[in-house]
């Protein structure tokens, strides 16, 4: 069955991405993330075929500059491979190891390692204590929790804010305990027993990383997988409603199922918006409102649209069988990672109450800028 929809995806204005590398990326991940190499990724909890052919052709290093060890280009082009990634359900850490965790060790001058980074998303129930000795060196102990292919990666990137330290911490250093989240992709708990991380992994941090810029690029990073999610999941839908027939007719011609696909597009093209212009003011600078903007409106988009999409398709949407599981089930995994429960609706709210009702308007049409 075809993917492609005849539904037209509404874009943002001037955002200025490489058109080849779109390209080149929806191909690369559409021959390599198909439906099989996801169910496998899922039962074996890492896909090694999806992950070598990303990083071979420098897709995991996009926004992590040259002279740190990366592929170069700017953070919206890596939203712009990241929103290609989740239009595919593609099961590998893409933006932990680059516009997170390649972020980190960039900024404060550490090597990029030859294999997956890593990032633990700050959690409450996080118990990781960090003492930086005398040396330079660092000792890490307790736990932290639900951090992305911990087990599979060569390097977890930390941040500690108490110290104003970076730490790539190796594989080595510390123990896993498997868990998923609601798709499948692993989500462990990361245990330190009075590790002891050496001076050469240890560095300032630089002022660019705070933890507000860390967890923004966090949360801009699960915008850009569930736009693309949404996007492909409206046009798997749209392709099976002009091919499933009822009553001698493709039931998308039907005004109850009709109705479902119009509010799906809608949620698609609102996130897939959203989520441009939060990428390219991130990649001119300050994007704190837009990026909250963004994630507040791609969770409210992906409830409502998993639910129009599931309906339309039935009891065929809920079937192992059928591809439409890989996204929505990431799509509602993607909705609480980097997001404390109203933290991002909560800032979009502080926003506007810090600028007053007479520059609402241009707090929301100039956005970040207005906030400076």
């Amino acid at each position: 069955m075809s993917t492609t929809s005849h539904i037209k995806p509404i874009s943002a204005p001037d955002v200025n991405v490489d058109e080849l590398l779109s390209d080149a990326a929806a191909k690369l991940f559409r021959n390599v993330s198909d439906f099989d190499a996801v169910q496998a990724a899922e039962a074996a909890r890492w896909a090694p075929t999806v992950w070598k052919a990303v990083a071979e052709a420098g897709f995991a290093w996009i926004g992590v500059p040259e002279s740190a060890g990366g592929s170069g280009g700017t953070i919206a082009d890596a939203c712009e491979v990241l929103r290609v990634a989740g239009a595919h359900a593609a099961p590998i850490p893409l933006a932990e190891t680059g516009i997170i965790g390649g972020w980190l060790l960039a900024c404060a001058g550490l090597p990029l390692p030859d294999g997956p980074v890593t990032v633990a998303p700050g959690r409450p129930d996080d118990t990781l204590t960090v003492t930086v000795n005398a040396d330079g060196s660092a000792t890490l102990d307790g736990s932290l929790h639900r951090v992305p292919w911990a087990a599979k990666s060569d390097v977890l990137a930390l941040f500690d804010e108490a110290s104003g330290k970076v730490i790539a911490v190796p594989n080595s250093a510390y123990t896993t305990d498997l868990l998923t989240n609601m798709a499948g992709e692993p989500r462990e708990t990361v245990t330190f027993a009075a590790a002891s991380i050496p001076a050469d992994a240890v560095a300032e941090a630089g002022p660019q990383v705070t933890t507000d810029a860390l967890r923004n690029r966090g949360a801009l990073s699960r915008v850009m997988l569930m736009a693309g999610a949404l996007e492909a999941m409206l046009n798997l839908t749209v392709d099976y409603c002009e091919v499933r027939q009822q009553f001698g007719k493709p039931i998308g011609r039907f005004q109850a199922v009709q109705q479902h696909l119009v509010w799906a597009a809608q949620d698609a093209a609102l996130t897939k918006m959203a989520a441009q212009i939060a990428a390219r003011q991130a990649a001119r600078g300050d994007a704190r409102f837009e990026i909250a903007a963004a994630r507040s409106l791609a969770n409210e988009c992906a409830s409502t649209a998993t639910r129009q999409c599931h309906q339309a398709h039935g009891a065929m949407g809920m079937t192992q069988e059928y591809a439409l599981h890989h996204l929505s089930r990431r799509l509602w995994s993607w909705r609480s990672e980097w997001a404390h429960p109203g933290e991002w609706s909560g800032k979009v709210g502080r926003f506007a109450e810090s600028v007053g009702p007479q520059n609402l308007y241009p707090l929301i049409t100039a956005g970040s800028a207005h906030l400076s």
